[in-house]
């Protein structure tokens, strides 16, 4: 009777059940696609350079962990809120509190497991369909990668389930021994805000004091090294929350007393938002910190993937070099429709070259000239024979050779005294393109051909340094592109759940509005407003974090982690811009029937 009387609810809540639904599908698809890289050694040791690189992941499996705890308490909460007046109805009929201990259990732990098991398929299915978008897009190379990772599974399935049996345990208690009467009114109690003046200083000095020394933190990783992160962590995570907790409830109270907002429905928005104040503070820190992650995780995959044409076009000023070129190759080089190519002919031992001076007097070789180590500047130098002999980056020549032949001795020689040496006559073609990155299929197949391999160790030039910048820098690259997707999607998933898991209670009060004769047009804006300011509020201190947070990264890039930074902001505030969207449609849909 009770399991028919349940099914019942469910029936009249399905709206209310999908939003939930929806939302812990999300959150464990997104903690499984980011323990797919996190518990994958292989992956992690093959793809970086960075040796801390896992103790940095097990730092973020602890911060991912922290926001599915309070995601799973938000939830749980929901589910809590949805079922109070029902039970209390069943114990009013006369139902046994134990069987209706064992009813809410079985409820929270089916719900738990089964929104689970989905979101680990579904989680399995958004790393395939990632991944090879940012494989295919960015020309990645990337080793021991696996969407279904089987620790990632488990971690993701005990740690959701363990959570969801406490949440049972914890419904158990709550429910069965709140009376019958309360259960009913449980929804009817109000939840204003209170300014404690003396309390809220004291949050908002030591918010500011943790936050600073996060930022201190993260600026010298350098000295403090592993211990940084883990001093940001923590005190980033907790000045967040202090300030939100603080200034979030002043803020709303003290708009309040401002003339602007008796004008229009700025009076019903900061109550509608005052309503649920505290509710809103945990989780708009969340999705402050999640806001960070993934501007910060795009920003810095974004900044790895410009380094890597630049770090190549440090090395030489030509793409590849083919010694002794056949007419297909050749015809492969034009088809690049190269800005320039220049043929060399040579005879060699093993330890010297020997080219024809006047060749590179109608034909001079650049080369690449540093100017300074630290940072990506150089120039480039023209070359006739005499210049190139006396030239200190005269081994770029060499490297064209084939690679192996870097450390020869390049010697120019007069027409005729090059005519009597007797070793055999060699040619050297040469040529750039305009892009290496554009250009790598054809130079690829080019390399394949010619060299009948395509590790960068047997050829010399720009496309040789792209593949082994490529290689090195392709796993962080994919990890701060994936993992920047997978804490946006969540960050979408906490804020709208959020927001839209109040709807339904909403509706009687947009009903009340518009049976005063308020327009539509107004209750539209309403909606904006308030669905605006749960939005910017953690988009600002995101913004922030990420800032100061970017100083982590001086140390392992060639650039600075600065340049280009409006790029990855314009996108994600574009992507964000786009989720505010489709919140307030399907909360207008809601409540405003």
């Amino acid at each position: 009777m009770l399991t028919k009387l349940a099914m019942t609810g469910f029936k009249h809540r399905w709206r209310d059940y999908l939003v939930l639904f929806s939302g812990l599908i999300m959150s464990s698809a997104i903690f499984y696609m980011f323990e797919a890289l996190a518990t994958n050694q292989d992956f992690l040791k093959q793809n970086t350079s960075i040796s801390m690189v896992g103790l940095i992941f097990q730092f973020g499996s602890v911060l991912l962990t922290i926001i599915t705890l309070v995601y799973i308490g938000y939830a749980n909460s929901f589910l809590l809120s949805m079922r109070k007046r029902d039970y209390g109805l069943f114990m009013l009929v006369g139902a046994r509190k134990s069987k209706i201990g064992q009813l809410i259990w079985l409820e929270t732990l089916l719900v738990g497991i089964t929104a689970t098991i989905v979101g680990i398929l579904v989680g399995t299915a958004l790393t395939v369909g990632v991944s090879q978008i940012l494989i295919n897009s960015l020309g990645l190379t990337l080793h021991h990668f696996t969407a279904w990772y089987t620790p990632a599974a488990i971690a993701t399935l005990l740690l959701y389930v363990g959570l969801f049996l406490i949440a049972g345990l914890f419904n158990l208690l709550s429910l069965t021994k709140t009376p019958a009467l309360k259960l009913l009114h449980s929804n009817d109690q109000p939840n204003r805000p209170q300014l404690k003046p003396a309390r809220q200083l004291i949050e908002i000095v030591v918010g500011v004091i943790s936050i600073a020394i996060g930022y201190w933190s993260m600026a010298n990783l350098k000295i403090l090294q592993l211990m940084g992160i883990g001093i940001a962590l923590v005190t980033i995570v907790l000045g967040t929350y202090l300030l939100f907790n603080a200034i979030f409830v002043w803020l709303m109270v003290a708009l309040k007393r401002f003339s602007f907002a008796q004008r229009g429905l700025n009076g019903f928005t900061l109550s509608q938002l005052s309503f649920r104040i505290r509710n809103y503070t945990k989780m708009l820190s969340i999705v402050a910190m999640l806001f960070a992650l993934a501007l910060g995780a795009i920003t810095v995959g974004m900044g790895f993937h410009s380094q890597i044409p630049s770090m190549a076009n440090i090395n030489n000023a030509y793409d590849m070099g083919l010694v002794n070129a056949s007419t297909a190759e050749k015809a492969q080089i034009a088809a690049m429709k190269p800005k320039t190519t220049a043929t060399y002919h040579f005879k060699a031992t093993k330890k010297v070259v020997y080219f024809q001076a006047a060749e590179f007097n109608r034909q001079p070789f650049t080369t690449i000239h540093t100017r300074n180590k630290n940072q990506l500047t150089f120039n480039t130098v023209h070359n006739n024979a005499a210049k190139l002999q006396k030239s200190e980056d005269n081994y770029q020549l060499m490297q064209l050779q084939s690679g192996v032949m870097a450390t020869a001795t390049p010697v120019f020689l007069s027409k005729t005294a090059y005519a009597k040496l007797a070793q055999h006559e060699q040619r050297l073609t040469v040529f750039t393109t305009n892009n290496v990155i554009e250009h790598r299929v054809a130079l690829n197949k080019l390399a394949k051909h010619h060299f009948h391999t395509t590790s960068p160790e047997q050829f010399g030039g720009r496309y040789a340094m792209y593949l082994m910048v490529n290689g090195m820098y392709s796993g962080l690259e994919f990890m701060g592109m994936f993992l920047g997707i997978a804490f946006l999607a969540m960050l979408a998933s906490c804020l709208m759940f959020k927001i839209l898991s109040g709807a339904d209670a909403d509706q009687h009060r947009y009903k009340m509005l518009d049976k005063v004769g308020t327009t539509r047009r107004q209750l539209n804006g309403a909606i904006n407003k308030e669905i605006a300011v749960l939005f910017i509020l953690p988009g600002i201190v995101g913004i922030v974090h990420v800032l100061f947070g970017l100083q982590m990264f001086k140390i392992i890039m060639v650039t600075s982690p600065y340049t280009g930074i409006w790029l990855p902001f314009l996108i994600f505030a574009g992507l964000y811009l786009l989720y505010y969207l489709i919140t307030i449609t399907i909360y207008r849909r809601i409540v405003l029937q």
